[in-house]
């Protein structure tokens, strides 16, 4: 008998709950990529995308409506549909015995559900109850890089900047910084229907709601959820995160104060041998990570890491990682990775 918090031993049928977005394709292509293993794959979405076909694994899937009938007999549901669907399904998932990965901010702050990346906290996976969360893809990127370097030095303090492509607003946001960066070039004055404001050749504050403490809600995402992850409810951090023109893949700026002095060698040395994370610099030709860099690929480039002019015990760098794949996708698959059977033999 297997135990309770690992899926079936036998080839699966798993859903994906809102495919026809830019994270629900990624995710297609992603257990075709990686061979999960597949018995059914089931395509749920809104009533607007049903019928639409997409391939896997040289066959065509038609697209279904989500109903409550679409649980039934699934093992698995990768869900990447916003909270508001999650929310919506989420007691007749629980009662259908699925596991539900989920990629929206619906569960992820709820005590009882882990919030997982598999290279820096794997073993909260366990502690499942049906639901396990996909941390915000900002947080991914960052908790890649400081759970290595805090397991060397303990961190005092984290200082943040994002600069978040089109891409974090879904695939909408991504054709209309296209279509508005054309019509710039044509003499048109840009008007955002996606966005609050137009991307086309200006950047702004993420447009996610402002909280009572006057940090946008994206901004606190970061900070409770690389808490919880790290399992450090008092860390010391802060942030400031700004969309950018940028049609794919996220960059932070992060400054890492420590309880000593980092050798700036060492942090090299450790990030270099990190899982999901290279090192990816020219200091001759000053070139460092880049969102075109990342694009389309697993690991999260880092570069440009120096010690802190203005503290001896911090050190600067710059990261850059695909939003939709590592910081959506790729992260929700490697979860249902982590609780097959064959990877706890």
């Amino acid at each position: 008998m297997k135990p309770q918090f690992l899926l079936p031993n036998r080839p699966l049928t798993v859903a994906i709950l809102g495919s026809s977005g830019a994270v629900g394709k990624e995710l297609l292509a992603l257990l075709e990529e990686r061979s999960f293993p597949i018995k059914k794959l089931i395509l749920l979405a809104s009533h607007r995308s049903a019928g639409d076909i997409q391939s896997f694994c040289g066959t065509e899937l038609k697209v279904e409506e989500t109903t409550k009938d679409s649980f039934e007999n699934v093992d698995l549901i990768l869900a990447s549909a916003g909270s508001s669907i999650s929310l919506k399904w989420k007691d007749i998932i629980q009662s259908s015995g699925a596991l539900m990965i989920d990629n929206s901010s619906a569960f992820r702050m709820n005590e009882n559900v882990p919030l997982i990346v598999p290279e820096v906290n794997p073993s909260d996976a366990i502690k499942h109850k049906g639901i396990i969360s996909n941390p915000n893809c900002t947080t991914i990127l960052l908790a890649l890089v400081l759970s290595p370097l805090t397991r060397h030095i303990p961190i005092k303090r984290i200082v943040v900047s994002t600069y978040q492509s089109a891409s974090g607003a879904g695939a909408m946001a991504m054709e209309e910084l296209e279509k508005l960066s054309q019509e710039v070039l044509d003499g048109i004055t840009p008007k955002s229907k996606v966005l609050p404001y137009s991307l086309a050749f200006n950047l702004f504050l993420h447009n996610s709601p402002l909280q009572s403490n006057n940090y946008c809600e994206e901004e606190m995402k970061m900070v409770n959820e690389t808490r919880k992850i790290l399992g450090d409810p008092d860390l010391s951090l802060t942030a400031t995160c700004v969309r950018v023109p940028v049609f794919r893949a996220h960059s932070e700026s992060v400054n890492i104060e420590f309880t000593k002095p980092f050798p700036v060698k060492e942090a090299y040395e450790i990030l270099e041998a990190a899982p999901g994370v290279e090192i990816l610099e020219d200091l001759e030709n000053n070139r460092f990570p880049m969102p075109q860099d990342v694009t389309g690929r697993d690991p999260i480039s880092v570069g440009r890491i120096r010690q802190d002019i203005s503290n001896p015990n911090a050190l600067e760098l710059w990261l850059c990682g695909d939003q939709i794949r590592k910081g959506a996708a790729l992260n929700a698959v490697q979860i249902a990775e982590l609780l097959l059977p064959k990877n706890h033999e």
